[in-house]
């Protein structure tokens, strides 16, 4: 949401506050800072393992003397999270328009990913405009009846931020971490990054995935980075089957920007992130989704994913394929990126400038 921030406060005629819930306080401060944005309003609901209920009853009774205080003509919100759908009930509420951000992903399971998959549906029944950042997700939109007028294809501004933040220069802890590992640029050893982290991958999926992972370790030439989320239920499995074992290297979580410069060193990138499975085929690294579903297919249609599920033998075995093989490698490496050009920002600004106008 950063770039579409900043193409906001730098448009004429439009006045902008950015309201922050902090649903995740730790990811949500450093972007903040690379981005240079200051909240107008930081509600601050991070708290200790609180549930879906809690946090939605704190989203609806702090965001809304927000609403009240600022009477916006339009609520912007990005994605799929608990923060997007109850602001999208809020501003239903107050009759505010409220504009959708990465509309019309699905998966058609609604379990898949939990709760994900239905709160991009609820946005979408609630919004009024929405900014899908592909023709596969517009298409989503039109089978469900949303109005084509209200519709506006824009990329998504994922690639935009991308482009921001791979400019900028490599910090010195990525630089430290590779010269350990001893990865360099002539590929004499191999970068496996991976990141996990999912709710429905919490239990025996995240330890088939860790299972893969200390396989594939074990085979030869790889050095495997895991950045490990903070919540218990992926620490404790991480931990307790990956730790100490040579040639994996299990990390606090990273910031975004170093997170962005270690994703441009990778040879592999295994994942159940959603923004990954955009941000990867950008530097041209294939990408295995470590998922049942993907409200991603584009990517997996321009080849540049593959989805792998949670079993062990068959993340090894592609894992194992997209290293030993190079011509299966390169028709993954070299597919086009389908979800972005960088100028998504824009588009949505000025689909805001036009709605408007109507």
């Amino acid at each position: 949401m950063a770039p579409v921030v900043r193409q906001l406060k730098a448009t004429s005629g439009i006045e902008s506050r950015v309201c922050v819930t902090a649903q995740h306080r730790q990811m949500l401060d450093q972007v903040l800072r690379l981005f240079e944005i200051n909240p107008d309003y930081d509600l601050d609901l991070m708290r200790d393992n609180q549930t879906l209920a809690q946090v939605s009853a704190s989203i609806f009774t702090h965001l809304d003397p927000v609403l009240a205080d600022f009477q916006p003509d339009w609520v912007l919100a990005v994605g799929d999270t608990t923060t997007v759908v109850t602001t999208s009930q809020l501003a239903f509420y107050r009759r505010i328009k409220f504009g959708h951000v990465e509309a019309g992903l699905r998966t058609h399971n609604k379990w898949h990913p939990f709760p994900e998959e239905i709160n991009r549906r609820l946005a979408t029944t609630l919004a009024d405009l929405h900014f899908a950042p592909t023709q596969w997700s517009r298409q989503n939109l039109l089978h469900e009846n949303v109005p084509e007028e209200a519709i506006v294809v824009t990329g998504n501004p994922v690639i935009d931020a991308l482009a921001y933040v791979s400019k900028q220069d490599e910090p010195q802890q990525i630089r430290d971490l590779l010269q350990q590992l001893g990865i360099d640029n002539h590929g004499s050893r191999k970068l496996v990054l991976v990141t996990a982290h999912r709710r429905e991958n919490f239990g025996k999926p995240i330890e088939n995935i860790c299972r893969a992972i200390r396989e594939l370790a074990s085979g030869g030439n790889v050095e495997i980075v895991y950045p490990v989320h903070l919540n218990p239920n992926v620490q404790e499995p991480v931990n307790r089957l990956l730790k100490n074992i040579p040639h994996i290297t299990l990390l606090s979580p990273l910031d975004y920007l170093p997170l962005v410069h270690l994703m441009k060193h990778a040879t592999l990138i295994l994942t159940d992130s959603g923004g990954i499975q955009e941000e990867a085929p950008a530097f041209g690294i294939p990408v295995l989704v470590l998922r049942e579903t993907t409200e991603r297919p584009e990517g997996i249609d321009a080849g540049t994913l593959k989805l792998v599920g949670t079993e062990t033998a068959q993340i090894l075995q592609e894992a194992n394929r997209l290293l030993d093989d190079p011509s299966a490698y390169a028709g993954m490496s070299k597919a086009a990126n389908p979800y972005g050009d960088g100028h998504a920002a824009e588009r949505i600004v000025e689909g805001l400038l036009h709605a408007g106008r109507l």
